[in-house]
């Protein structure tokens, strides 16, 4: 009798092939006669680190300081330098104590909903959402329910509609300045949605990850609210900022409760996130704060250039953009968003996001990270996108 081979996990043989390395795929496939690739995909910054951070770097990956285990919450002076960060951002006052150093965002996501959210619970998210909060969700068993975001309203959800969804939901999470869609949510329904998820005893996480590139008129009060430790969970990633996703840091600003929950989880995921990073980037945070919006500037520019390219291209249409990403309508109506996606990786050299990865009803879309290229690539795609 043969003997019964053992099973892989159901929660993460049932998930999807992660999306990136796919896309990379398709592009492997492009014999480069348009000139080189186009690289529109991962977000990824389209220039260097600062050569400062970068010394740092390397001094602190040296030192016999940063070899041994660190605190789990994260190093004391990049939790200090976040803090303060924070709180000149917002205008608000954020301790120490209410920040985590995490490595990544991706695992500040997973660290706070297992410090928050039990197997069998239900997180609420838009559509279209991130794909790796999605499946992140899925692995953990924790059900998922949408609130549709309408495309004529730039994709930003309506409040009455989260009001009425929040039912027998644990959590609320969602992406602002937004991935895929790149939509920037205002500050009044940022409050309006915190208000409702307290009302409804809701957690709300929201993914901050590409804040530092949306102009002053995102910011909002969310943290300047005299009971947000109740009830809000605030994510954010140092990688697109100080272009360093190699390095993979995260931070997590929360409720002194909702932290020492997750110093539970990330001891037993990771026990402290790369400790020469966090060295680095405390010494960086607020020297390079100039550096940070010279950049900020160049991404605005770079969105600017993505409007030109598409205003001369009338069978395409950005339907919504902002901070990172362009969530663009393709003319493609007889295929697919997946099927259009390959056919400009590999006829165009152009490698873009499917919309179909990013939820239900999302076929006519693809994500644009227009912030990975300068101004004459994106000049350049003009070029090759008449041609398709």
């Amino acid at each position: 009798m043969a003997a019964s081979k053992p099973s892989l996990s159901k929660a993460v043989n049932a998930i999807a092939t992660p999306p990136i390395p796919e896309i990379q795929e398709w592009a492997k496939a492009y014999d480069g006669h348009k000139g080189r690739l186009i690289d529109l995909s991962q977000a990824v910054p389209g220039y260097p680190p600062h050569p400062k951070l970068l010394d740092w770097l390397g001094e602190a990956a040296t030192s016999t300081t940063s070899l041994g285990y660190g605190f789990i919450e994260g190093e004391p002076a990049l939790r200090e330098a976040y803090a303060d960060h924070v709180s000149k951002f917002y205008g608000a006052t954020v301790t120490p104590s209410q920040t985590h150093i995490t490595s990544g965002c991706n695992q500040a996501f997973i660290a706070s909903i297992m410090a928050v959210a039990d197997a069998g619970d239900t997180v609420l998210m838009t559509n279209p959402c991130y794909f790796n909060h999605e499946t992140t969700l899925e692995m953990l068993g924790v059900r998922t329910a949408k609130v549709d975001c309408d495309p004529a309203n730039g994709f930003l959800p309506d409040i009455d509609l989260i009001r009425a969804a929040l039912k027998n939901v644990k959590v609320f999470a969602f992406v602002s300045p937004n991935n895929p869609t790149g939509t920037v949510y205002p500050p009044q329904l940022l409050l309006d949605i915190l208000s409702a998820c307290r009302d409804a005893g809701v957690w709300l996480i929201i993914d901050e990850t590409y804040r530092d590139f949306m102009d002053d008129d995102g910011k909002h009060d969310l943290l300047n609210q005299t009971d947000w430790a109740e009830n809000l969970i605030q994510l954010y990633s140092f990688s697109k900022s100080f272009c360093i996703p190699g390095h993979r840091l995260g931070a997590i600003v929360a409720g002194e409760q909702v932290i020492d929950a997750v110093a539970k989880v990330m001891d037993n995921i990771q026990i402290c996130a790369p400790r020469a990073a966090q060295i680095a980037v405390a010494k960086a945070i607020a020297p390079l704060a100039d550096w940070r919006a010279e950049n900020r500037e160049e991404i605005t520019k770079r969105a600017a250039a993505m409007r030109r390219t598409f205003e001369d291209l009338p069978e395409w249409d950005i339907i919504s953009m902002g901070a990172y990403f362009a969530y663009v309508e393709h003319p493609y109506r007889e295929k697919s968003s997946t099927e259009a996606a390959k056919f400009l990786a590999k006829e165009f050299g152009i490698s873009c996001v499917p919309g179909a990865f990013f939820g239900q009803s999302q076929e006519n879309y693809l994500r644009i990270a227009f912030a990975n290229v300068d101004v004459d690539t994106i000049n350049e795609l003009a070029d090759r996108l008449m041609d398709s």
